[in-house]
């Protein structure tokens, strides 16, 4: 009776958790914005800016937030780095596209880079936050018009939202977060990914 009662509470009371991809061409802001993630939620100080640098390999970071456990897979994004990116696709919930949209000279690098994750089978119907970063910068577009200048035809079904920010002062980012949590509690892609869980653990 107890381990009945027990294996309830846990049921009940345990947290889903979601694993996000944070990915972006070289200097979009990504690790910054990982940094200002653990500030928000865990009300920790992350790096300081000065202290941040470019990623080679990966960066974890791990948040609680209300009834759910988000683990962030920061990558590279240097151009020989991205090769990586693909073997983290098949165990992500969603992503998190970090544009810096103050550098026009990287658009078309991003678009690319971008239109090559949403073609991948492996990231079928996740959700994706689009993260035009550096809105404190006066040379940012907005989302608006990052959004036209991507002009994505790769997007097919999936859940997709624009979010203007700041990495720097966190402008932005809960907003996004929230409904990437939401999008990732309904999506297909995380009941798959769950079946697929329990069966493993069975064998």
């Amino acid at each position: 009776m107890f381990s009945l009662f027990y294996g309830l509470w846990n049921h009940v009371f345990s947290k889903t958790e979601f694993h996000v991809l944070i990915l972006g061409v070289h200097k979009a802001g990504k690790t910054t914005l990982l940094e200002k993630l653990k500030s928000i939620y865990l009300k920790e100080e992350g790096l300081p800016h000065d202290r941040i640098v470019p990623t080679v390999g990966l960066n974890i970071g791990r948040i609680e937030d209300a009834n759910v456990k988000l683990v962030f897979w920061d990558l590279g994004g240097q151009p020989g780095l991205r090769t990586i990116w693909e073997k983290y696709y098949d165990e992500a919930h969603a992503v998190i596209y970090v544009i810096d949209s103050a550098a026009a000279s990287s658009f078309e690098d991003a678009k690319s880079a971008l239109e090559k994750v949403l073609r991948h089978e492996d990231l079928q119907g996740a959700p994706i936050l689009i993260f035009a970063n550096k809105q404190d910068s006066p040379a940012a577009v907005s989302e608006e018009e990052l959004a036209r200048h991507l002009h994505l035809k790769e997007l097919d079904e999936r859940p997709c939202m624009f979010q203007a920010g700041s990495a720097f002062d966190g402008t932005g980012i809960k907003h996004g977060v929230d409904w990437l949590v939401e999008e990732m509690e309904r999506s297909k892609r995380t009941e798959l990914l769950r079946v697929r869980t329990e069966a493993a653990g069975k064998i």
